[in-house]
């Protein structure tokens, strides 16, 4: 704890992770994936983590939501849609100069 006057602060343990042995081309391409992404090589480490590591369901829903939905709600009989019919393509406005 730090303390701050009368007010107190609790900073959270962070978690630190080391990768020994990373391959210098491996590091350029995270450095590059980062700058290509604006974040930190840090930031970009994480993110690609958490991606890898997330669930089936989740990254399947990543993947294509669509697909998903069709499985839930074929089983059941699926839903019909009524259409409207669709207006022909309006000429654009010509104002005059």
């Amino acid at each position: 704890m730090i303390s701050c006057g009368k007010r107190i602060d609790i900073i959270a343990d962070m978690a630190n992770l080391t990768v020994p042995g990373l391959d210098d081309a491996v590091k350029d391409r995270l450095r590059v994936r980062a700058a290509g992404h604006g974040r930190s090589m840090g930031e970009e480490a994480r993110e690609i983590l958490a991606a890898a590591l997330t669930t089936d369901s989740d990254s399947e829903v990543r993947r294509n939501l669509a697909q998903l939905i069709r499985r839930r709600i074929c089983p059941s009989g699926g839903i019909e849609l009524t259409l409207r019919s669709r207006e022909p393509i309006r000429r654009p406005v010509m104002f005059p100069k």
